[in-house]
């Protein structure tokens, strides 16, 4: 089952899903609006406007695993612990995550939350009741995300069950309360815009004059403009419109303002030093121009590249290379991308590594295949320099202003014997020519 959401809306699909007792998988994809859901109306922009926001935005991504259709776990498709971390808060217990060992047992490769969530309960760091609520949290609040999302794709494919199961939550139950919430949270339009803003005190006197209940008071310890109101619910373990309904009035006076939600806004990061590691990328492709043209790109913002053509040669190499970041093409003779990423997942290795594809397809069952072998993030040919960079910033940070003269890769000393296409780059690389899929 595939389709548009155009066509037929999430609520329907979930039903459909519950009503066939369906086990799989449900992958939801916007439109490269995510940044203006929930709360912004993308119906009533001008269709030019939408198609432009589409190809320039990126675009927002979840998933929902079902067991005879009930929910299993729901999230969203970034491969981070931020939200898990949020949720540990409640119950102090945020710094667990640092180093816990998965230990392999659990597939964490496209669900490091899910993954992680169920290393903290083996090793008895979180109780069965704990885990179970901070799941229930997790699928109400990707249920709301999706049920006010109204242009995107999705596709549902029947499969093995996400394992092991903690929990199950029957659907209808679910729908008509986080239905009610998406009806409820229209009421604070335009005041406030969406989950994901942060609160900033403008008047301080004001709000310690007005302020009587103390769920505000707990409130006013966090209107920093970082934290947002997404968050604070989590930490709270209060309903997001609880939370909204006791923020609102505040937000409505000018007491407290909104700070514009930038979700793909890179973070700010320190000038690294001379003693900074530079952070190295393989880039595996079995085309000669955009080998090259990467590299190019890579090296003069401060990155360490090594481009490679065979990918069988690849496999053996990465191993030895151990690079912070994988650029992989989709088609290639012998073994294609999609053998290659799922190769490099099984290894522990590899298994938080970010792995980028780079395919000629603009398919959107194509990044679904990406998604399910392990891939963390893709990007279509032909491309421009500051996509690229943009993408490479995200999972890995900048390169180095001034990177130091460091003895070349492990690559250059397995050239010879490898016969790795590794050449000087041509000096014009801002575009890259388009490649066959």
């Amino acid at each position: 089952m595939q389709g548009n959401l155009n066509e037929i809306d999430i609520r329907s699909i979930l039903q459909l899903v519950e009503l066939g007792q369906r086990t799989g998988e449900l992958f939801v994809e916007s439109y490269g609006l995510g940044g203006m859901l929930p709360g912004g109306d993308t119906n009533t922009a001008p269709i030019v406007l939408r198609n432009r926001l589409a190809k320039t935005t990126p675009s927002q991504s979840w998933f929902v695993f079902f067991l005879n259709g009930q929910i299993i776990y729901a999230g969203d498709a970034r491969s981070n612990l931020s939200r898990l971390r949020d949720y540990l808060r409640r119950y102090q217990l945020e710094a667990s995550l640092n180093g816990v060992d998965t230990g392999g047992a659990i597939a964490t490769t496209n669900t490091p939350e899910y993954g992680h969530l169920w290393a903290l309960l083996e090793q008895r760091i979180l109780t069965p009741a704990q885990a179970r609520s901070i799941i229930h949290s997790m699928v109400r609040e990707t249920l709301f995300d999706l049920l006010s999302l109204h242009q995107g794709s999705f596709i549902f494919e029947i499969g093995s069950p996400l394992a092991p199961q903690l929990t199950t939550l029957e659907i209808g139950p679910l729908l008509a309360r986080i239905m009610t919430q998406v009806q409820s949270w229209k009421k604070f339009h335009p005041h406030i815009q969406s989950p994901d803003q942060g609160l900033v005190v403008v008047d301080g006197d004001r709000l310690r004059d007005s302020v009587k209940e103390t769920t505000i008071a707990a409130l006013s310890d966090w209107m920093d403009g970082q934290t947002s109101i997404r968050q604070i619910s989590r930490y709270l373990n209060r309903d997001l419109i609880t939370v909204a309904k006791a923020l609102y009035p505040y937000i409505k006076q000018g007491i407290v303002q909104l700070a514009t939600p930038t979700p793909n806004t890179l973070p700010t990061k320190p000038k690294p030093t001379i003693q900074t590691p530079v952070p190295r990328i393989v880039c595996i492709d079995d085309g000669t121009s955009i080998r090259k043209a990467i590299e190019s790109i890579l090296r003069s913002h401060g990155y360490e590249a090594t481009s490679i053509g065979n990918p069988l040669k690849a496999l053996s190499l990465v191993f030895q290379l151990k690079p912070d970041l994988i650029l992989c093409d989709i088609s290639m003779p012998e073994l294609d991308g999609y053998e290659i990423c799922a190769m490099l997942r099984t290894s522990t290795a590899f298994r938080q590594t970010p792995i980028i594809m780079l395919t000629g397809r603009d398919g959107f069952i194509d990044r679904v295949k990406a998604r399910i072998v392990g891939a963390t993030d893709y990007l279509t040919k032909p491309f421009g320099e500051q996509e690229l960079l943009t993408l490479v910033e995200t999972y890995i940070g900048p390169g180095l202003e001034n990177p130091p003269n460091v003895e070349r890769l492990l690559a250059e000393d397995l050239e010879n014997a490898l016969e790795l296409d590794i050449k000087p780059p041509p000096t014009d690389a801002s575009s890259f020519p388009p490649h066959p899929a």
